[in-house]
């Protein structure tokens, strides 16, 4: 099958797709043009002006950017203004209609934040040491709670728990340029659960 996934700079999330034999494109405006390597397309676009390819979507995932909306930066919000929240808003909707668009199953996840006021309430809340042990050895054994909103038949995984002997990890993360990006990473463990639980075989 064909794996879409929006906002995605790492590639984490498909990377079980990839090891199974499947085509995966990841698109974010991190990425540098248009490249294909060994079954991964990275596109490099906005999403607010991208068009998804008309082709057969077999699941799509979606990573909208959370600095505008996370809880944890509410504090900064009243210096960003009001355009910080309408792209933040933005990105979002435009995940949405390509999730709907596509027919396929498909999620969308954000940390706790305001899309549950602008938008609706999440369908799931998990931290990644929820599925650490879906790996050998475990990983991820973290908290850091995260919503997703679902739709057209995606399977929400069965957690295996790890025990979080880290905590919140990324509260102790260093102020910089790539924060956000180190903080906003798929953990390994929930990515290959949710290939486990909407892998083909199981359609």
């Amino acid at each position: 099958m064909r794996v879409l996934s929006l906002c995605d700079r790492t590639g984490v999330m498909v990377q079980p797709w990839l090891d199974a034999g499947h085509e995966c494109w990841i698109v974010d405006i991190q990425h540098d043009g248009d490249t294909r390597e060994n079954g991964l397309r990275k596109i490099g676009a906005d999403l607010r002006s991208w068009l998804p390819p008309l082709t057969e979507y077999g699941i799509v995932f979606a990573f909208p950017p959370c600095t505008n909306l996370a809880v944890s930066g509410a504090r900064w919000f009243r210096g960003k203004g009001l355009r910080g929240l309408i792209d933040g808003l933005e990105i979002v909707e435009r995940c949405r209609e390509i999730c709907e668009w596509s027919g396929a199953p498909w999620m969308i996840e954000n940390p706790i934040g305001t899309l549950s006021t602008y938008w609706r309430e999440p369908d799931y809340k998990f931290d990644p040491c929820d599925y650490g042990g879906y790996c050998d050895p475990p990983v991820d054994t973290y908290t850091k709670r995260t919503c997703l909103w679902i739709g057209n038949g995606f399977k929400i995984p069965t957690p295996k728990r790890v025990h979080p002997t880290e905590g919140s990890r990324f509260h102790l993360t260093s102020p910089g340029p790539d924060r956000g990006d180190i903080r906003s990473v798929t953990p390994e463990g929930f990515a290959v659960a949710v290939y486990k639980a909407n892998r083909a075989e199981d359609q």
